[in-house]
C-alpha cells in the first residue's frame, strides 16, 4: 500500500477530487445516493478526498454532514468506498471538528486543519489568545496541529495521512498576521512525519467563494515540503492546465 499510494499519487494523479461539503447525509449518515456521486467522479488511478466527516457527535458545525464515529455510519460508508475501489480509485476520508460554528475501508485520512475550524483556530494568531504551551509563539500555536498529525501517523501510518491547511484564509475571522511564515513553518514541521501529502488552499481564497487578487504565493511551501503538494482554490480549467504545464 505504501508503494502503491506514493507511486500512484506522484505519477498518475495530477488532478484530485477535492472535498466538498454536500450536507446531504441525513442524520449524519452517508446516504445511498453518495455511491453514485463518488462513482461518477472516479476513474482508474484517480484520487478522491471525501466530504468533511465528523469524528464525534460534537464535531459538526453544519446540518446533515456525515460522521464516522458510529457503526451505522461506518456501514453506510462501506458501499461508497467499495465503488471507488472497484473503479480503481484511491479514497481518503477527510476528518474534521468544526469547533467554532477509525476509518474502516478508506485508503487513508485527510486531517482538516483549515477554514477556521478547530485546528486552524489554534494556529492563527488572530483567534488564538491562549497563554499556555498552545498559544503565543508560532511553535506553540502549531503544537496542537502537529500532535494530531503525530497521533494519526502513529495509528495508521504516515503514507495514509494527508492534511489540509489554509494559512492565508480568513474564514470566520480566523486570520494570521504572517501567513507566509505560518505556512512555511507547518510544511517544514510536517516533513519529519513523512506524511503522504499537504493540501494547501491558494492565498487568493480569503473567504468562502471570494477570489481576490493576491501577490502572495504557495511556491515557497511547495519547495519546502518533501511530500506531494496539492493546491486548491479558485481554479478553472485554464488555470489548472497552466500551473501543471509550468510545474
Amino acid at each position: 500500500m505504501n508503494y502503491f499510494l506514493s507511486v500512484t499519487l506522484s505519477k498518475f494523479c495530477r488532478v484530485v477530487v477535492a472535498p466538498l461539503t454536500r450536507t446531504r447525509s441525513y442524520g449524519n449518515v452517508p446516504q445511498p445516493h453518495a455511491v453514485l456521486y463518488y462513482s461518477q467522479r472516479t476513474i482508474k488511478y484517480s484520487f478522491l478526498i471525501s466530504e468533511a466527516t465528523g469524528v464525534s457527535d460534537t464535531a459538526h458545525g453544519y446540518k446533515d454532514t456525515p460522521g464516522i464515529w458510529r457503526k451505522d455510519q461506518v456501514d453506510a460508508w462501506k458501499p461508497i468506498v467499495s465503488v471507488v475501489h472497484d473503479k480503481g480509485g484511491i479514497f481518503f476520508c477527510q476528518l474534521w471538528h468544526t469547533r467554532r460554528i477509525s476509518t474502516k475501508g478508506f485508503d487513508g485520512v485527510e486531517i482538516h486543519g483549515a477554514h477556521g475550524y478547530l485546528i486552524d483556530q489554534f494556529v492563527k494568531d488572530q483567534v488564538n489568545n491562549r497563554t499556555d504551551q498552545y498559544g503565543g509563539s508560532l511553535e506553540n500555536r502549531c503544537r496542537f496541529a502537529l500532535k494530531i498529525v503525530e497521533g494519526v501517523v502513529n495509528e495508521i501510518g504516515a503514507h495514509k495521512v494527508g492534511i489540509r491547511l489554509s494559512p492565508f484564509a480568513n474564514y470566520m475571522d480566523s486570520g494570521d498576521s504572517n501567513p507566509s511564515a505560518l505556512g512555511l513553518y507547518m510544511v517544514e514541521s510536517l516533513n519529519k512525519y513523512g506524511i503522504s501529502y499537504c493540501h494547501m488552499v491558494e492565498p487568493r481564497m480569503k473567504t468562502i467563494g471570494e477570489k481576490v487578487e493576491c501577490t502572495e504565493s504557495l511556491v515557497p511551501m511547495r519547495k519546502a515540503f518533501r511530500g506531494i503538494f496539492i493546491v486548491a482554490g479558485g481554479y478553472d480549467r485554464a488555470d489548472g492546465n497552466k500551473v501543471v504545464d509550468e510545474g
